[in-house]
């Protein structure tokens, strides 16, 4: 078995795949390849896309800045999050602030090299990107709304680069984007009431801080509402194959998660649609292999 440091560096190495969210990098990763195969660039072979070595660079160059938000976050999140997520946050505390704050650097100055292979605009673009996850996780996260609107524009802000890469500006592009925004933009608001206790220690100014749970309720509830429309428009104006089934599952379970949200008033209920949301989420990422089953097939077999 393991001896005493050898256990050391597994507990740091968790630790270090904990802050940087290594499962959330590795999604969008997947999701960013995806959308090239089946919305982006539908006629163009796989095995071209999967070793275009330019594409490789921009994913490779969106992963390890993300991975470095999710360092900077956790950086000036550590009181919080020791309040909200204590057996999280003792595990992510086995890498030191220092360690953190030095990674941080070296994973963008890493991120905008790959970026360079691309493009010099791959570069002014990633270079904003970073900038603008620091200027978020430093000032406009505990903004209320501006940190959550802030927050769901970076988070999709990867797969605009993929899109300016393949030059693909169709409608149905920015409708899948606009579906995608409001559900991590309801996701980021339901963290807000999950994490309002630490939010309140460390004066964030929040939604549900500032305003009241109800008021929070009430603006969730309109976005929610707000994700039938482009929903609609996928499965009644676009060709998106048997993803249909994606979305009609999505608006079922945005009811239910309605219903449940003017039910929920403890941190557990709120983690409970936090779960949720982040499963309609990922489920989304890999049911746009619906969109061209045939094609499935015949990689598979």
């Amino acid at each position: 078995m393991f001896n005493r440091g050898q256990k050391l560096i597994l507990f740091k190495f968790l630790s270090l795949f904990s802050v940087v969210r290594g499962y959330n990098v590795l999604v969008i990763t997947l999701a960013q390849y995806l959308t090239s195969i089946y919305i982006l660039a539908p006629d163009t072979p796989v095995s071209k896309i999967i070793f275009d070595p330019n594409l490789f660079a921009i994913v490779s160059a969106s992963a390890i800045a993300i991975a470095s938000g999710y360092i900077i976050n956790s950086f000036y999140d550590v009181e919080k999050d020791l309040i909200n997520r204590p057996t999280k946050t003792m595990l992510d505390r086995l890498v030191s602030q220092r360690f953190k704050l030095s990674s941080y650097f070296i994973l963008n100055f890493i991120s905008v090299i790959f970026a360079s292979y691309a493009s010099f605009r791959a570069v002014v673009f990633f270079s904003l990107y970073i900038f603008g996850i620091w200027f978020y996780s430093h000032k406009l996260k505990k903004i209320a709304f501006i940190g959550n609107f802030v927050s769901a524009t970076l988070a999709i802000t990867p797969f605009f680069a993929v899109f300016l890469y393949y030059g693909n500006f169709q409608p149905v592009i920015f409708v899948h984007a606009v579906f995608l925004f409001l559900f991590i933009l309801i996701r980021e608001m339901v963290k807000d009431l999950e994490n309002i206790k630490g939010d309140i220690a460390q004066n964030y100014k929040t939604i549900p801080v500032v305003y009241g749970e109800r008021t929070s309720k009430i603006i969730i509830t309109f976005l929610s509402v707000l994700t039938f429309l482009p929903a609609y428009l996928l499965v009644t104006s676009y060709e998106i194959g048997f993803m249909y089934i994606f979305f009609y599952g999505c608006m079922l379970l945005m009811l239910v998660f309605v219903f449940f949200l003017w039910k929920s008033n403890r941190k557990l209920h709120y983690l409970l649609l936090h779960n949720i949301l982040k499963l309609i989420i990922v489920s989304g990422v890999f049911s746009i292999l619906l969109i061209d089953v045939d094609l499935v097939l015949n990689r598979i077999l």
